[in-house]
């Protein structure tokens, strides 16, 4: 019987997971201020960043001793020495609810697997889906607020473009979306808000282990699920927990990730407007406005690792298990490795950011996020003439602390 599995949404309709994943406070104004300090003091901060910005523990890793790496040397060294650091710190969170993910795996069983995952992400793939995909989304949404000649862009755009690519690359029915969207940003909430994070990995993992089963039972040619789920490995198949958590990850990792990068780029754009007018005139700034946003405000606040064995970072001593947090924007701001690191400048000379981290565990989707923002920025630039700030409504400030963006992009356009 080949009946399509159904999902299922949070139990409480009044329940909003955007919002509740937004954790308030760590405002542009105060967050890279006292990052910058606290790295002149020492480019290693022994001690928990979330309850020294006045958050709760992450209730994940309450029990560890922490530490946040802020320097861009002793990033890169901890995110580059997979014989020294251990990305088994990510069992703690990504571990429960992603399951047995390739990003808390450390090599060779994270080179074995993510090699498989990377042909999905291959050149040929990419470029296909920005043709056939990526422009549909984009401007179907767009289609919904261009006639008023205003919008808010996080709540209309940018918060929904990435997550439509996926469900459509997924090939899952429509009639899911909403409730796959919730379930899948509300995975995070595990850190703060045990009860609906768990529903959300309960419920989604359900939902995408009769997915896979289904599509095995009943492949569809080309379809990235099937593509995926019949996969071999050394000339078996990958085993259902690895398959389940991959799709798991995907929602976020690559929904947050051009949905949070998206909307910091916008963000800044919006409060230079000089350098938003200069991208207007000239489209071969569209890439560097991106990388220099993402190099500005990094969407994503913390790599995590463990050291497999005691070693010193800048005269802090490390003991395996205790949690390091890699902190990216900070490193992304380090005078160190950035000429004038606390301004926004797309004429910057080139450098390798560390939005999407460095080594081994580099972000497997960058390529696809980065077609992503560009082609989001060129259609809103095509389609919405004269595209500029509201001037009705104060200037958009980033904020968050595990995933960083501002809360409202409000513009107006002929």
């Amino acid at each position: 019987m080949n009946t399509l599995p159904t999902i299922e949404d949070f139990r409480d309709p009044t329940f909003n997971p955007f919002t509740a994943a937004k954790e308030p406070g760590c405002e542009d104004r105060v967050f890279h201020p006292e990052l910058k300090r606290l790295r002149e003091l020492n480019p290693v901060f022994d001690g928990d960043l979330r309850p020294h910005f006045g958050l709760p523990p992450d209730l994940t890793m309450r029990e560890l001793r922490h530490v946040a790496v802020l320097g861009h040397r002793e990033a890169k060294e901890a995110l580059l020495d997979g014989e020294t650091y251990s990305n088994v710190a990510y069992k703690h969170n990504l571990g429960v609810y992603f399951g047995r993910s390739i990003t808390t795996m450390d090599n060779p069983e994270h080179g074995r697997f993510r090699r498989l995952f990377q042909q999905a992400f291959g050149p040929n793939s990419i470029a296909a889906w920005g043709v056939e995909i990526i422009p549909r989304v984009i401007n179907a949404l767009i289609d919904e607020f261009e006639p008023r000649g205003q919008a808010e862009l996080v709540n209309e755009f940018t918060l929904h473009f990435p997550f439509r690519f996926i469900h459509e690359l997924m090939a899952l029915p429509a009639g899911d979306r909403d409730a796959f969207h919730r379930l899948a940003f509300g995975q995070i909430l595990i850190m703060f808000d045990h009860e609906h994070g768990m529903e959300a990995v309960d419920k989604l993992r359900d939902y995408l282990t009769r997915t896979v089963r289904h599509r095995r039972e009943h492949p569809i040619p080309q379809d990235f699920i099937s593509i995926i789920a019949t996969a071999e490995v050394d000339g078996e198949r990958l085993p259902d927990e690895v398959v389940i958590s991959f799709f798991r990850q995907l929602m976020n990792a690559g929904g947050d990730t051009s949905y949070n990068g998206f909307s910091t780029v916008m963000a800044a754009l919006l409060q230079h407007p000089d350098q938003l007018e200069a991208v207007k005139r000239d489209r071969r700034l569209v890439p560097k406005a991106i990388e220099e946003g993402l190099r500005w405000n990094a969407p994503v606040t913390m790599l995590a690792r463990t050291p497999k064995r005691r070693v010193k970072l800048a005269d802090v001593v490390i003991d395996p298990g205790d949690h390091m947090g890699v902190i990216l924007p900070a490193a992304n701001r380090d005078p160190a490795a950035f000429d004038r690191p606390d301004e926004f400048d797309i004429t910057r000379a080139t450098r390798t950011h560390a939005a999407f981290g460095y080594g081994a565990h580099l972000c497997i989707g960058q390529h696809l996020a980065r077609l992503e923002m560009s082609q989001a920025l060129n259609a809103l630039l095509d389609r919405l003439p004269r595209l500029r700030r509201d001037e009705e409504h104060p200037l958009p400030e980033v904020s968050g602390f595990v995933l960083r963006s501002p809360s409202s992009l409000h513009v107006r356009f002929d």
